[in-house]
């Protein structure tokens, strides 16, 4: 990691996200595709961008990241957490700001697990009365 290369793991449910932020033109690029390509939901997209737009940095910096685990809403979740997380490396100013908008907080719900004698996690079998 060089100079001005910073770094932060991000997580949400299954996912878990290395990132890495450096001094550029704005490029985010995960798993070695652009975020375009990556993701296909614009407000996955936005979720992703948060971070840059509450430090108005959005064309400051290039972010580098490799997600792995989950699926695509864990996963744009866990690289906002992880820029956020690097975002305070390079100003700690920054960390207020962040944690306002509610940006620093790792979101503690996963899916829960299916119960036996159930369905689902929750779900019971239908019910017969005769």
């Amino acid at each position: 990691m060089s100079a001005n290369q910073f770094y932060g793991t991000g997580r949400r449910k299954k996912s878990t996200a290395r990132v890495w932020v450096s001094e550029g033109s704005g490029d985010i690029t995960i798993n070695g595709k652009p975020m375009d390509d990556f993701v296909g939901r614009a407000d996955l997209r936005m979720i992703i961008r948060q971070p840059g737009e509450v430090t108005s940095t959005v064309k400051r910096f290039d972010v580098k990241a490799t997600v792995r685990g989950g699926g695509e809403s864990g996963q744009a979740g866990a690289v906002r957490h992880g820029i956020s997380r690097a975002l305070i490396q390079v100003d700690e100013n920054w960390k207020s700001l962040l944690r306002k908008a509610g940006l620093l907080t790792r979101d503690p719900r996963m899916k829960e697990r299916k119960k036996y004698g159930r369905k689902g996690a929750r779900r019971r079998f239908q019910f017969t009365k005769r």
